[in-house]
Formats: structure tokens, C-alpha cells, sequence
């Protein structure tokens, strides 16, 4: 939304705005009140109008007080006569005080509003007598008071609607910031726009536009370094792998040297597999049964080696590469460390509102150290198990890379019954971030 060229962009003015704002609306809605609500000051004046009237009544002879009761309609009545009469408040204090104030404390004041409006006055000090005086047909308006906390409320809701809008804006840009940053942190490249935000704000969008410009040109610059590496390096290797094969001679000197440039080419893959985490694949929506039995059997072409124990699950949005590279990865640790034997399993849990699915890769081995279970998933990290043995300790880092990237999570579990469980949770309905290719 477009900020009116009148609205300031600081959150300090806006604020001040709003109060600027509220105060001007208050004392507009005095003179209103007071104009609309008229009858409580007339209603004082007839009062002492009243008491005057009164008094003029009590102090003429008996003959005048006919010729002024037919005038004014003033009605003197019996005591018994008189009704117990209404509250209606604040008007019978209004009658009351004033009439004490004009007549005396001992004055009495009944009050009826409704049919006819009337009002009792008895002033002893005066006479001893009820005189009864006709109000006029259209008298106090006792919903007149409410207005007063109507106009109240109106203002109370105006100042709390317009905070509401500015804090609703303001904590809108704060949830655009959290957001950029979750995604900039999983990989994708974040920009935030700065041309409908507050000063303040601006200042933060651009400094994080900034370090989200370095953050992706290191990253380029990082996996642009490593292809070159992966790439130079690989022209000689394969240039040694040739010259050993035509030598011919001393076949396990050359076996040897083979190995170990396999074994360099693989480590060069798991760091350009680390540095090329998969982000920019195309999702899909994916089999996960399926590709399961593809990666599995590959590894028991020459017999069983990986067992297999899946439910059926139902096709949901995937980067397949990326997935698996992950069953891979993880079936590959378990041959390497703890060799055949190896189970995966594959089935959905949680909640109908939160389903996702579970991954295991199972392993009857030796299991990992309990203090080692979370530092083995950082890259170069290497459990006890893996000492001695090859590998660069990148493969359990890409395997949580992946998962993160879809949403979910991996953990690794001591076996009960010996070996090690490595965990992967993904959700149904895959949780990838909104601008994901």
C-alpha cells in the first residue's frame, strides 16, 4: 500500500500524528456534545425558574394565588395525593439540589417523566403544602446522559482503531523482515522493497538488501572457486587415471594408485554436491515409494544388501535429485560403517492436520558415541566410528541441508538392538518457502 504523500514516514511523527489527530477530534466532539445535549443546561435554569415561581406563589395572599395558579397551571395538592414519584437520575439530583439551594434543606422534590412530566416541590419553609408543577411535554431526556460516554467511547475506539492500524503496519514490515531472513538463511536470494516502508524501516530493509547482496555473492563467488578447483583438478586425475592404465605392469601398484584417485574424485563430488545444495531444482510432485525402490536397488544388484520396508504413501512435492542424494548419502554411510544389513523404512505419522513422512535408514552396527549426535551433522565432522576410514564428513551435512530445504528434519538414534537409526521427518504438503523455484 502507498503512503499519501501527507503521511509522514517516520514511526515518531506518524505516532505524534495520531495524537494530533485524536486531541482535534475530542475537543470537535465538545462543542457537539454541548449543542446537542442543551437540556441539561436548560434543565438547570427551569429549575431556578421554578424555585422563583415558587416563591412568588408562597408570598401573595390566597386570591393571588389563584390568578397565578391559573397562569403558571401551578396545582396545590394533599400530601396523599402526591405519587412516591421516579428516579431518573441525574435529573431528580439536578431538581433536588437546586431546589434546596433556592428554598431551603428541607425541601422535598418528586419527580414523574413519563405520561405527563411532573413535579411535586413541597417547601416548608415556604408553606406546608405539595404544590404540583406541569414540566413541559418534550422535559428531560434521561438517555441525554449516555451520550456523554457514547462521544467517551467513540474516542476511545477512534485512538485504539488508528494505533492498531499503525502497529498492524509496523508489525507487518517486522514479519516481512523475520521471513526474508528464514529464507535467506535456507539459501534463496532475498530482496526486501524499500519504497513503501517507514524511515525507520528503510533503513533496516536496506541494510539487510546489503548483507543479503554479500551473503549471495560470496556464496557465488564460493561455489564458483570450488567448481574451478573440482574442475582442474579433475583433468589431471583423469590424464593419471589413462597413463596408469597403459602401463600395464605392476597391476597392484597401479590398483592402489586407482583407488586413491577414485577416492579424490568422490571427495571432490561431496564438495560440489555441499556447495550446489539443490535450491534452484525444480519441485515435483514424487512417488516417494518409487524412488525408494530405484535408489535401493542399485545397491543389491549383486545380492541383497539394503532391505526394504515401506508403506504406501501418497504423492506430494518434492526435489527428487535432492531426495536422492539423500537416501544415498545415508544408505551409503550405513554399508560403509556398518555393512549389509541395512533396512529403510518409509511410512506416514502425526495428525490428521500435520502429517509428514517418515524416513529411516537402519543400520546394525556399532552406533555412534550419545555425545556425538548432534556435532555429527556439521560439515567435516566425522563420528568415532569413521576414524580411520575415508570420506570428507560432508554427507550427514548434505543430508540436513536437504531435509531443512524441504521443510523437515533429520535425527540420529542409537538402536535399541544395536546399530544406528538416522531419522528423516518431511511434511505432507511440503513447507518450502513461497517464492521456492
Amino acid at each position: 500500500m502507498k503512503i499519501p504523500f501527507w503521511f509522514h514516514h517516520s514511526f515518531l511523527l506518524r505516532i505524534l500524528w495520531l495524537i494530533l489527530i485524536v486531541v482535534i477530534f475530542s475537543k470537535a466532539l465538545t462543542p457537539v456534545y454541548l449543542l446537542m445535549n442543551e437540556y441539561v443546561l436548560v434543565d438547570q435554569q427551569y429549575s431556578h425558574g421554578v424555585a422563583l415561581m415558587l416563591r412568588a406563589y408562597w408570598a401573595v395572599d390566597l386570591k393571588n394565588r389563584e390568578k397565578i395558579s391559573k397562569v403558571s397551571t401551578l396545582i396545590q395538592v394533599n400530601g396523599a395525593d402526591v405519587p412516591a414519584g421516579e428516579q431518573c437520575w441525574p435529573y431528580n439530583e439536578i431538581y433536588q439540589r437546586q431546589m434546596q439551594a433556592e428554598l431551603g434543606q428541607n425541601t422535598e422534590v418528586r419527580l414523574r417523566m413519563h405520561v405527563l412530566p411532573v413535579l411535586w416541590v413541597k417547601a416548608p419553609n415556604l408553606g406546608n403544602a405539595w404544590i404540583e408543577v406541569p414540566l413541559y411535554h418534550k422535559p428531560l431526556y434521561r438517555q441525554k446522559i449516555w451520550c456523554v460516554f457514547g462521544w467517551f467511547l467513540a474516542v476511545w475506539l477512534f485512538s485504539i482503531k488508528s494505533a492498531w492500524i499503525f502497529i498492524r503496519q509496523f508489525n507487518q514490515q517486522l514479519k516481512r523482515l523475520v521471513f526474508a531472513a528464514c529464507q535467506l538463511g535456507q539459501g534463496h536470494s532475498v530482496r526486501l522493497p524499500i519504497s513503501d516502508t517507514s524511515s525507520e524501516m528503510t533503513e533496516v530493509y536496506s541494510a539487510f538488501n546489503q548483507m543479503a547482496e554479500k551473503v549471495k555473492q560470496a556464496g557465488c563467488e564460493r561455489e564458483l572457486m570450488l567448481a574451478g578447483v573440482f574442475h582442474d583438478l579433475r583433468i589431471p586425475l583423469t590424464r593419471l587415471r589413462l597413463s596408469l592404465e597403459l602401463i600395464g605392469n605392476h597391476a597392484d601398484l597401479t590398483n592402489a594408485m586407482v583407488r586413491d584417485i577414485e577416492d579424490m574424485d568422490t571427495i571432490l563430488s561431496q564438495f560440489l554436491a555441499f556447495i550446489r545444495d539443490g535450491h534452484d531444482e525444480i519441485i515435483e510432485e514424487v512417488n516417494l515409494t518409487d524412488l525408494i525402490h530405484e535408489v535401493v536397488t542399485s545397491y543389491n544388484q549383486n545380492g541383497t544388501q539394503v532391505y526394504m520396508r515401506l508403506e504406501p504413501i501418497q504423492s506430494f512435492a518434492l526435489r527428487r535429485v535432492s531426495i536422492k542424494r539423500l537416501l544415498n548419502n545415508l544408505i551409503h554411510n550405513a554399508l560403509h560403517h556398518a555393512g549389509s544389513g541395512v533396512e529403510v523404512a518409509a511410512y506416514v505419522s502425526g495428525t490428521s492436520n500435520a502429517p509428514y513422512v517418515v524416513l529411516s535408514v537402519m543400520d546394525r552396527g556399532s552406533g555412534i558415541d550419545p555425545v556425538e549426535l548432534e556435532g555429527i551433522f556439521n560439515p567435516f565432522t566425522r563420528g568415532d566410528r569413521a576414524f580411520g576410514k575415508k570420506g570428507t564428513g560432508l554427507g550427514l551435512a548434505i543430508v540436513r541441508r536437504i531435509a531443512s530445504m524441504h521443510g523437515g528434519n533429520i535425527e540420529l538414534r542409537n538402536r535399541e538392538t544395536g546399530g544406528l537409526e538416522a531419522r528423516v521427518c518431511l511434511p505432507l504438503g511440503l513447507m518450502l518457502p513461497r517464492d521456492a523455484p
